[in-house]
């Protein structure tokens, strides 16, 4: 009997063991449900972090498009500012920088689209000096994509260097940005 007792112990402890080695299926339920809770929580803060990363590279990419402008105003004084976001552009390949293609800023930027945003130059300030059209300002611009998607705020500079801000998204900038 002694025999048959110990043998029928022995599977016990097996049973036992077996089950211990594994979740129960209640149990992983309550582990995905907080996973579910936790994803719920973190996928708006993460929207919100997107958009604010896509305006601050709005308002770098305003900042570098200002400085192409400066550099393309002293290579060409004649032309003044560009009228386009083109004529800043260009590539080396294409041979030697002109007026219409200064390569001054990076192709990226002179597409229009980057990181959510749009950007253009509008409102071009035309003089006629000698014959020649000459651009004394201008104003770039940066509106969202999509409002509230890919950004909230429009973003404007001008020939000043001084970028202001929309935040209805779109380009009548009365905000100042600090």
């Amino acid at each position: 009997m002694k025999f048959f007792s110990a043998l029928s112990s022995a599977r016990r402890i097996r049973a036992s063991r077996r089950h211990e080695a594994g979740f129960t299926l209640m149990e992983l339920l309550i582990v995905i449900s907080i996973m579910l809770i936790l994803m719920l929580i973190a996928i708006p803060n993460f929207s919100g972090m997107k958009m604010q990363a896509n305006e601050t590279s709005a308002i770098q990419s305003l900042r570098a498009i200002y400085q192409a402008q400066i550099q393309y105003q002293t290579n060409y004084p004649a032309n003044g500012f560009a009228a386009n976001l083109v004529a800043l552009g260009g590539s080396s390949s294409a041979g030697a920088p002109s007026p219409t293609q200064a390569q001054v800023l990076q192709a990226d930027l002179t597409s229009g689209q980057k990181s959510g945003y749009t950007f253009s130059i509008i409102n071009p300030t035309k003089v006629t000096v000698n014959n020649q059209d000459q651009y004394t300002g201008y104003e770039a611009v940066a509106v969202p994509q999509a409002v509230g998607k890919t950004g909230h705020r429009g973003f404007c500079i001008d020939q000043q260097g001084e970028i202001k801000a929309d935040p209805a998204g779109g380009t009548n900038c009365t905000q100042n940005l600090q």
